[in-house]
């Protein structure tokens, strides 16, 4: 009967596929719309917070998983504790970015941002609060190796600390690669299918499967998100995204290959810094929709790809930049799988 597991991965797509079209047109009529930045015209014309619709649509098809397990294949294993508490985290991160949807009207003055939002202190706050299902079920083995100096047990260090710094880090850092049509989803089918790929091949099929019913619920919100966007995902995604990544990370106790695959965002985090976190990451739009460099200097990703764009192309559009940043993230995840091989539980 495992033939039966597909099915919450099909139901988190076909959810997804089915509801994201409803919520556009009910945020067109509410006038839940947003700026296309990207866009020589920048009308309020792309309905926001749409991942909501996948968020939900995720949780369905874990508690399918979940019923499938409980009823159907009781022999698979407890791990149900650990399933509920990566759940909670991803729903509370839901919440907090749904409001932070909610609250988040940006005007521009001259080069900065001014966020009327939950703040930046706050969020992280809140993001740690995200993480205390973790804690409390002490997820994760307290154990890691590294070079030069071997095995190294954090105790109750890694539980109290580690894992809300790995759940805050990892939530905050995803929202900061963002700001180009299927930039977030992508990035985010792209990291969690390695990751699960990474949680079946170290024993953990459950994680991986979890894991999927995310990515498909992603695949079915790109194909609406994707240039030129129909409907935003928003913080209620993003933020839920960054958060499974840990969860993912933790459970299946593979942080050091999660980390390194993190290394888009970790860059991201130093050339944000750089510009003191106020500098837009859209590029200057031409009347043709091509885009130019917004900045003398470079605060991004999104940025660095623009730069690079230019110099082998008279002409740079959104959907270039993307690419080129799924390529990079790609090639980390090869990477990563070169460098850590058969050692990816440690």
């Amino acid at each position: 009967m495992k033939w039966l597991l597909i099915l919450p991965i099909l139901i988190s797509f076909v959810l997804t596929a089915v509801f994201l079209p409803k919520w556009i047109r009910k945020g067109k009529q509410l006038g839940l719309l947003w700026e296309d930045m990207n866009k020589p015209e920048r009308k309020k014309n792309v309905v926001s917070s749409g991942g909501l619709v996948v968020i939900m649509a995720f949780t369905l098809g874990v508690l399918l998983y979940v019923a499938f397990r409980t009823f159907l294949m009781p022999n698979l294993g407890d791990v149900n504790v650990q399933i509920f508490s990566l759940l909670s985290v991803i729903l509370i991160l839901g919440i907090i970015g749904i409001t932070d949807d909610l609250l988040d009207f940006r005007r521009a003055s001259g080069e900065e941002i001014h966020v009327t939002g939950l703040s930046s202190k706050f969020r992280i706050f809140l993001a740690i609060f995200a993480s205390i299902p973790l804690v409390v079920i002490n997820a994760g083995v307290h154990m890691m190796n590294f070079p030069f100096v071997g095995l190294i047990d954090f105790g109750l260090f890694y539980p109290l600390f580690l894992i809300p710094l790995g759940v805050a880090g990892a939530t905050t850092t995803y929202n900061f690669l963002a700001g180009f049509n299927g930039l977030e989803a992508g990035q985010g089918i792209i990291i969690l299918t390695f990751l699960s790929f990474i949680a079946y091949t170290t024993g953990s099929s459950w994680l991986a499967l979890i894991g999927l019913c995310m990515v498909f619920s992603l695949i079915a919100f790109y194909l609406k998100n994707k240039f030129p966007a129909k409907v935003f995902p928003g913080d209620v995604l993003t933020y839920p995204i960054g958060g499974l990544i840990a969860c993912m990370a933790i459970l299946g106790n593979f942080e050091r290959i999660a980390v390194f695959v993190f290394i888009p965002y970790i860059i991201e985090t130093i050339l944000k810094l750089r510009g003191r976190l106020r500098k837009y990451s859209f590029g200057k739009p031409n009347s043709d929709g091509s885009l130019e460099m917004p900045y003398d200097k470079i605060y991004g990703l999104t940025h660095l790809s623009l730069f690079i764009l230019k110099k082998v192309k008279k002409k740079v559009y959104e959907d270039d930049v993307v690419y080129l940043i799924f390529s990079f993230q790609i090639i980390i995840c090869l990477l990563s799988l070169f460098i850590f091989g058969g050692s990816l539980i440690w």
